[in-house]
């Protein structure tokens, strides 16, 4: 009974996990330095910092799969071998990473089961797995088909088989890098309502997140890092967003507002557009208008058809039936190329599957989505000077960190990654911009500055469409909002009459307050 007593508790705290003089270096760049950090039984560590400050390094390390130039990593009083996933795991330690390590051609059943079972094993026991994975998905509301092939999967459930993949695995000690870059403000919420539960049963946990009231509603306590070192380590009771925000930035940050709408001609209309099979989720009888000067957002559960409407809009797929108008023509010929001919920009929803080619150079990937344009070729030839001359400007104006005109683009960190897919094609101010999940995996110096850019852009004239599964996000961008759900769109509301409850309803299929708006506001006018 003594130990029920909170006082008592934090007396018989354990030390799960402990990091010691942290050093790590890729050529000329330090990615972590004299890093030390603890994680103790039943604790939730938040980990904070700006794009390239260090986080995701500092947890590789930790799970094996970078080598530090310095340092230690101790789980329970032992020091792990550096360099060896496979002993992290044995010792309790889970991860659950930022980039999917999910094979796309295996069902989700395969993927969370492999390497889980002797390699002498004559036969899988996939029943028991099945049980298993059936009862960790109801447990923790994370719904997933064990049969589904994880390359028929939307983001969002990807990320979920990540997150079921290292809690089959038993693990005491969970490494989560942006766990809820993808879910929904519910899903998040009851994530860490069941994480939570399973510290006060003994699972420790640090969560790499860019959300701050995330982190403050779910942590006890706070590292923040900054260029690589450890800046500040705060007790969540004690400190506030607005002083973690500026820790983590090193000065103070405010997300710019929305000016009044001038909305003008229509750029981009959807005509009863329907689409079966593609990008994960199909589309059934879609129509919408965007006019120039104007944002549209579309907020949505993952899964319900928007990553369909993205590549159907940006190029990658023609419909099955109705029509797509660019300024009052109707779009035929439906390949990248031809949209950007168009005028229409992408902000890609996957960075690493979409967006960009790892294993090319920066300036290889500004130059791809353009590279029959007169800006980046002549005579069939690539201007490599041209190329390089933007890239270095992105790298500059969007304080990319850590990336090099001709470095790799798989060596950034995913929110530098997407701060070159933003420049790449915020820089070419399209007409109209396809912008889907725009500042997913952000910090929060790094939101604010996309927000900029896009109401830039908005206010240039251009019309914005903002795909986003973050209710503030959308709210504070867009002029009118739509909900999608099973590939349908429901009527749009303006901005200003939206909230996260009438929005909440709205994702979850109820659209009769958002008619009800649409009527009311029809009748205005």
């Amino acid at each position: 009974m003594a130990a029920s007593n909170p006082s008592v508790r934090r007396c018989l705290v354990t030390r799960v996990l402990e990091l010691s003089g942290i050093t790590k270096r890729f050529g000329h760049v330090t990615a972590n330095e004299d890093v030390s950090l603890h994680l103790d039984k039943g604790e939730i560590v938040a980990l904070l910092g700006e794009n390239g400050a260090g986080k995701t390094t500092l947890t590789s390390i930790l799970f094996g799969h970078y080598v530090a130039d310095a340092g230690t990593v101790r789980v329970e009083g032992t020091e792990l071998p550096p360099g060896r996933s496979r002993a992290a795991i044995r010792a309790g330690v889970g991860m659950v990473h930022q980039h999917f390590a999910l094979a796309p051609n295996l069902t989700v059943l395969d993927n969370v089961m492999t390497g889980t079972e002797p390699l002498w094993r004559l036969r899988s026991n996939r029943a028991a797995g099945r049980a298993k994975l059936v009862a960790l998905s109801e447990r923790f509301g994370l719904k997933v088909d064990p049969d589904a092939r994880v390359s028929e999967l939307s983001v969002g459930e990807c990320q979920r088989v990540e997150i079921l993949k290292a809690l089959y695995n038993d693990a005491h000690i969970l490494i989560l890098d942006e766990p809820t870059a993808v879910l929904t403000a519910q899903e998040a919420e009851s994530l860490f309502a069941t994480l939570r539960q399973m510290t006060e049963n003994g699972l420790s946990l640090i969560f790499i997140s860019h959300k701050l009231h995330e982190v403050m509603s779910a942590s006890d306590r706070v590292v923040v890092l900054r260029q690589g070192r450890v800046e500040a380590t705060r007790r969540t009771s004690e400190t506030t967003k607005e002083e973690l925000a500026e820790l983590m930035v090193g000065r103070k940050v405010d997300r710019p507002s929305r000016p009044p709408a001038t909305p003008g001609k229509v750029l981009l209309e959807a005509v009863d557009l329907s689409l079966s099979g593609k990008g994960g989720a199909s589309l059934h009888d879609v129509s919408f208008r965007l006019r120039a000067g104007e944002t549209l957002g579309i907020i949505g559960v993952s899964g319900n058809g928007q990553t369909t409407l993205a590549g159907l809009v940006s190029g990658l797929f023609p419909p099955d039936s109705g029509a797509l108008l660019v300024e009052g023509k109707q779009v035929t010929v439906y390949d990248v190329p031809h949209a950007i001919s168009a005028g229409i920009g992408r902000i890609p929803e996957d960075r690493n599957a979409e967006g960009t080619i790892g294993d090319m150079t920066t300036w290889e990937n500004v130059a791809l989505e353009r590279i029959w344009s007169s800006e980046f070729s002549s005579r069939g030839m690539v201007r490599r000077a041209a190329a390089r001359a933007a890239t270095e400007k992105i790298i500059k104006a969007h304080d990319v960190r850590g990336a090099t005109v001709d470095g790799r683009i798989r060596l950034l960190s995913g929110g530098n990654m997407q701060k070159i897919i933003l420049g790449r094609v915020l820089d070419a101010e399209p007409d109209i911009l396809v912008a889907a999940q725009p500042s997913r995996g952000l910090d929060e110096g790094a939101i604010a500055g996309v927000h900029e850019r896009l109401l830039e852009a908005r206010g240039r004239g251009a019309g914005v469409l903002l795909i986003s599964e973050d209710l503030d996000e959308v709210i504070a961008l867009s002029d009118q909002v739509c909900a999608i759900v099973g590939g349908r769109l429901s009527p749009a509301i303006p901005a200003d009459r939206a909230n996260a409850q009438i929005l909440g309803l709205m994702m979850a299929g109820d659209w009769s307050v958002a008619g009800a708006i649409e009527a009311e506001t029809t009748n205005a006018l």
